[in-house]
């Protein structure tokens, strides 16, 4: 997770999924050896030198201005977040070394959650730890009372829990949705020990997070919807918003709706209805 490598591989990547004829440009009349863009290509695009780009994707680049960023992030046809993740790699903010301190969650945050009695919900912070969470979104992933403080980790749990990983019926989905916020996560905090020690215990353990992780996807939590197979509720589909707290960027309210009138909302009041252990202690 050095910043210099995570620059190059993030910029490969993006370099890799693009060919010259989808940028105006004719191929060169050499083989390529690897598919997309090669770098001379991309520094064509960006309008900077050969010599300057290598060294940007090498991370040796310093001092890089608003506008070669722009630049390579337009000729790479970058999105949003994918833009953001750039600059954060390419200029990460100064910090000191300090002990992570864990999230706190406000209370009146967790009295939404427990006056949202009909709507699996989640206060998801850094690294995608559940802070905290409502009954219904308790039934719907797990009994996070029951695990301790580390596992209660999306990620932990997508990849080295094979229940929990299989609720999704479009697991690689819902993982490579996971790898694309640990990326920017990774970026907003490149001295993160704590997220440095999850991305190594996932890519020891599980084949599908290291193949993700190379691929490097970058994207935060959104709209997005999922089918999930639940053991008890059976099939559901379900809407996640994610409203991130205005006091603290780091914390994101995440919710699962299903469409109204449809058999998944009824699933869900039914599973609302059975007896579902109340999360008094979240801590």
């Amino acid at each position: 997770m050095e910043r210099h490598t995570s620059l190059g591989e993030f910029l490969r990547s993006r370099r890799a999924r693009l060919r010259p004829e989808d940028v105006g440009l004719q191929p060169m009349p050499t083989r390529r050896r690897v598919p997309g863009l090669r770098r001379e290509e991309l520094a064509q695009l960006a309008g900077v030198s050969v010599d300057y780009y290598v060294r940007l994707e090498q991370g040796r680049g310093t001092h890089v201005s608003d506008a070669v960023l722009d630049a390579v992030a337009n000729a790479l046809q970058l999105a949003g977040d994918e833009r953001a993740h750039l600059r954060d790699l390419a200029r990460p903010a100064r910090s000191r070394r300090r002990p992570v301190r864990p999230q706190q969650v406000r209370p009146h945050l967790r009295q939404l959650l427990d006056a949202m009695t009909d709507v699996p919900a989640f206060v998801v912070g850094r690294r995608t730890d559940v802070l905290a969470w409502n009954p219904l979104g308790a039934a719907l992933i797990a009994d996070f009372r029951t695990l301790s403080p580390r596992q209660r980790n999306f990620a932990r749990l997508i990849f080295l829990d094979e229940h929990i990983g299989a609720l999704f019926t479009d697991r690689r989905r819902k993982a490579r949705d996971i790898v694309a916020f640990l990326h920017l996560d990774a970026g907003r905090h490149p001295d993160d020990p704590l997220l440095a020690e999850l991305v190594g215990e996932l890519s020891l353990h599980s084949q599908l997070f290291r193949q993700l992780w190379s691929q490097h996807p970058v994207g935060d939590k959104s709209h997005v919807a999922y089918e999930v197979q639940h053991p008890l509720a059976g099939p559901l589909w379900l809407a996640q918003e994610a409203l991130r707290a205005p006091d603290d960027p780091d914390q994101t309210l995440v919710t699962y709706t299903a469409e109204p009138g449809s058999p998944s909302q009824e699933s869900l009041r039914m599973l609302a209805s059975w007896h579902i252990p109340a999360a008094a202690d979240q801590s």
